[in-house]
């Protein structure tokens, strides 16, 4: 990690568990640690911060797309096995598991979501497990996976992260996703003309009789920008927030992971910290993976309420 080859210090250790794998579009005479190493644009791997830096917006995270790509897999498998061997009787094992995990999502839906859809507790079940086992990926200790990379990769100096949900780009992925399906589904439950008056005639009602008419349109501009402040706040917060829980978690990991060269007193009370933290850790993964659910489950119901109706349709 230490560009010398020594032991790198306790501040490159930090960034170095900090930074992705990077694949992008490289401009030619980019410069890494003082040296010009591209000489021609083209796409490549970054090995070094100021490479990231070059390529940009478009850069790819190939770490957080293999982990997420690879635990959304393991989720399809493991519960199409568990569709597939259900049964009448009691379930057991992993069987139990995964109907346990059905049933809670099902209720969950059923009490925040009082419209009729055969999409929503899909959609819940799938974020829920997904984000549950990106979190999940925070408890393996910091230094196991990065080193199998850098070996497999024969480099010691390789950059891999191995938790998802600790790159805002995985996480606001996700919340815009959430976004476009409400906007979707407000669409086509509302109608264009029901969604742009949404938009329009709320939180103040325009006048439309007498003098006060004239102020109008003055008072839909209002309305249009403050309920696109709250809409756009909505993935944003969404994404942040999962982003800045998981974040902030394998920080304290990569801390506690520093004491452990700093000898044998210093290692052994890291010991008792990373345990620690790692058992109250799990609560953090398991809620913030459940608040992402709900408000996504929050947002779709806002999507299918229209306020022109006296009562549910649909």
């Amino acid at each position: 990690m230490a560009a010398d080859g020594n032991a790198p210090t306790t501040t490159e250790y930090i960034q170095h568990h900090l930074t992705n794998w990077t694949y992008g579009k490289l401009p030619a005479g980019t410069y890494c640690d003082g040296k010009s190493v591209q000489e021609t644009t083209g796409w490549t791997v970054a090995h070094c911060p100021e490479e990231m830096s070059a390529m940009g917006f478009n850069a790819i995270h190939l770490d957080s797309m293999l982990w997420s790509i690879t635990l959304g897999a393991i989720f399809l498998i493991l519960f199409r096995w568990g569709a597939s061997k259900a049964h009448a009787g009691v379930p057991t094992g992993t069987l139990n598991f995964v109907e346990a995990i059905i049933e809670f999502i099902d209720k969950t839906v059923k009490d925040a979501f009082q419209y009729r859809s055969r999409f929503v507790a899909p959609l819940a079940l799938t974020i829920f497990v997904w984000v549950f086992l990106m979190n999940l990926m925070d408890l393996v200790p910091v230094d196991w996976i990065p080193q199998l990379a850098a070996i497999i990769a024969g480099d010691s100096h390789f950059y891999f992260k191995a938790v998802p949900t600790t790159d805002p780009n995985i996480t606001l992925g996700m919340g815009f996703t959430v976004f476009f399906l409400m906007i979707a589904f407000s669409i086509r439950e509302k109608g264009l003309i029901g969604f742009i008056k949404e938009l329009t005639f709320h939180p103040f009602h325009p006048p439309t009789k007498g003098a006060g008419i004239i102020l109008a349109p003055v008072v839909i501009v209002i309305n249009f920008a403050l309920e696109s402040v709250t809409l756009l706040a909505r993935p944003i917060s969404l994404g942040l927030r999962l982003f800045g829980n998981l974040y902030a978690g394998e920080m304290i990991f990569i801390l506690i992971a520093t004491m452990f060269g700093a000898g044998l007193i210093l290692g052994l009370f890291a010991g008792v910290l990373q345990l620690g933290w790692a058992l109250f850790h799990i609560i953090v993964i398991t809620l913030q993976a459940f608040v992402f659910m709900v408000l996504t489950i929050v947002y779709m119901a806002m999507a299918f309420h229209n306020d022109d109706e006296d009562q549910f349709t649909h």
